[in-house]
């Protein structure tokens, strides 16, 4: 729990997605009537979550071993992006596909 407040008073975007999990739960009840369309609703933002705080500990710790600016450490810490943006990604298309299928449907 400690890492969890940590992640959620010093990290915008980690407090954003967190955010984003407190509106989008509730929010899925009213999207589908079926339990497992739900869930995988509520776990594409939990997954969101999760992948961000990974992210946000290998940026930590590239810091931490490696201060100055470093070419490799760049790449290890866009790569870490790019996971966040997959996960991103994917919550956005399993969203929209169960959105658009109530609305039009």
């Amino acid at each position: 729990m400690a890492g969890f407040g940590y992640g959620l008073r010093t990290e915008r975007a980690i407090r954003q997605e967190f955010i984003i999990l407190l509106v989008g739960a509730p929010l899925a009840f009213f999207v589908s009537a079926l339990a497992w369309e739900r869930l995988a609703l509520i776990l594409s933002l939990v997954a969101i979550l999760s992948v961000e705080f990974l992210n946000t500990c290998i940026e930590k710790l590239c810091d931490h071993v490696t201060p100055e600016l470093h070419n490799d450490i760049k790449v290890i810490k866009d790569m870490g992006s790019a996971a966040c943006f997959c996960a991103q990604a994917t919550a956005f298309v399993i969203w929209a596909m169960l959105v658009a299928g109530r609305l039009w449907g």
